[in-house]
């Protein structure tokens, strides 16, 4: 997928009001936090600072709960999304300022490729993933897998769709629903129509991230301790170590 062609959908009036998520997703605020607190529990055990990737950095809020978790830690941001981007570097100009957090504009493949092997400890997204067409995904994987330190932790708070068809689709029916109550209430049809739009790009048959797909992926990349660690219908926390 060319630079990751999709993102560009970010660009517009969810990128601009991203914020609104959490009326449409309140389990969001919640998914950030999660990822946040797996990346404390990892770097408690740790005597040493982490280095640590977040890609789909978006507008800061899961870079924020990552940052908190750990004050010793660093964190590189990707998001190839200047909309999104400029507005967490705004938030979070001061971790910024103190060097514990950088920002990369490149697309979530191409800033792995440019990591040498072995170099991080900690690769962590929330809502980044799922994004991906599925054969750019699997390199994403894979190229997760070689820039973990052995021993590195992959912490993804993501939509993983349930291997249960019948049950995902009630639940992608209870989302769209949600979705309607909560943006018609504040009138804001316009995002409606982008979530909807992006929402059938997510269910799609070259997007859709099945849960015992994405098991086979980390198991083929080399992944082990592979756990989901919450779920809360579509939405569903994964740890993986190296």
């Amino acid at each position: 997928m060319a630079a990751n062609t999709f993102d560009a959908m970010f660009s517009g009036v969810i990128g601009q009001e991203y914020q609104l998520l959490k009326l449409i997703c309140p389990f969001a605020t919640e998914m950030s936090r999660l990822v946040g607190f797996e990346v404390g529990e990892y770097c408690k055990s740790k005597s040493e600072p982490q280095a640590i990737v977040e890609l789909g950095g978006g507008t800061g809020i899961t870079t924020l709960a990552i940052l908190s978790a750990d004050e010793r830690s660093s964190v590189l941001s990707v998001d190839n999304e200047p909309a999104m981007q400029n507005q967490a570097k705004q938030s979070l100009q001061r971790w910024a300022d103190n060097g514990r957090l950088g920002f990369s504009g490149d697309d979530a493949l191409s800033a792995l490729t440019q990591l040498e092997s072995g170099s991080v400890d900690i690769v962590a997204s929330a809502y980044t993933l799922h994004n991906f067409e599925a054969g750019y995904r699997r390199q994403v994987i894979q190229e997760i897998f070689r820039v973990l330190k052995t021993g590195g932790q992959f912490i993804n708070g993501d939509r993983y769709a349930l291997d249960e068809v019948g049950v995902h689709t009630r639940n992608t029916q209870k989302e769209v629903a949600g979705y309607f109550k909560a943006l018609k209430e504040i009138n804001r049809l316009d995002l409606l129509e982008q979530w909807i739009i992006h929402l059938f790009n997510d269910e799609s048959e070259n997007h859709i991230m099945r849960e015992s797909i994405a098991l086979q992926q980390m198991i083929e990349a080399g992944f082990e301790r592979i756990q989901f660690k919450s779920r809360h219908d579509v939405n569903a926390l994964l740890t993986a170590q190296k």
